[in-house]
């Protein structure tokens, strides 16, 4: 049985219809996303229930093996050729969880979104694309697809039906546009409904971006 991990849950209106499960980045918690909630337009949205879950605490190879909060270990600078195959499924068993945790609250599979920055990005992929039930969403911001020579093999048919909202920075030093980009074309390829944006801005968000999630979250909530 997978412990839950802590999160901080946020209610933008009384008895929430709609969870929003939104994933940190390396080194990060569960409130570095907390302040965006305040600057989203949820106005004409059903009540949501934010939840900003931080991972556990594991070494981290590329910054020494110092402990931080990190979704799975990154073993160098490329991240495509090593990657945390056992701590990018332990997490998904996480992340599913969480997913069953609001099933029991009372909101159904197809009003849950998982969302995600960076790390958080690859784990809403990592276990959005599995899920076997259709999701409400996958709101993916400067990250990439993780195992992606696996999803192929491994994504539930349901998922194909989970619109996808990917976005990055054309200046990402951290993660170079072009693992997006590949990511994009990856999924694509695979089937999936992808909503594409790319902004001037480097590893972080800008307002532009805030504004399309607000339009896509309106899109994907509102029947």
């Amino acid at each position: 049985m997978t412990k839950l991990l802590e999160t901080i849950d946020i209610e933008s209106k009384p008895n929430p219809e709609v969870a929003i499960i939104w994933m940190h980045g390396l080194g990060a918690d569960g409130n570095d996303f907390v302040p965006l909630v305040r600057e989203l337009d949820l106005s004409g949205l059903p009540a949501i229930r934010f939840i900003f879950p931080h991972a556990n605490a594991i070494p981290v190879t590329v910054n020494g093996g110092y402990v931080m909060r990190a979704w799975y270990d990154i073993m160098g600078t490329d991240i495509a050729r090593r990657e945390d195959e056992k701590g990018l499924r332990a997490s998904q068993l996480d992340v599913e969880a969480l997913i069953a945790r609001e099933k029991e609250r009372g909101i159904r599979a197809s009003r849950i979104i998982l969302a995600g920055f960076s790390q958080g990005c690859a784990m809403t992929l990592q276990a959005g694309l599995r899920h076997p039930e259709t999701l409400a969403g996958l709101l993916c911001l400067s990250g990439y697809l993780p195992l992606h020579d696996k999803v192929a093999a491994e994504r539930s048919d349901a998922s194909l039906s989970t619109p996808i909202f990917l976005v990055h920075g054309r200046g990402d030093g951290v993660i170079p546009i072009a693992r997006a980009e590949q990511s994009r074309d990856i999924l694509k390829s695979l089937g999936y409904q992808v909503e594409w944006h790319e902004y001037p801005m480097q590893h972080s968000l800008c307002q532009e971006e805030v504004d399309d999630i607000s339009v896509w979250l309106k899109k994907v909530l509102v029947s």
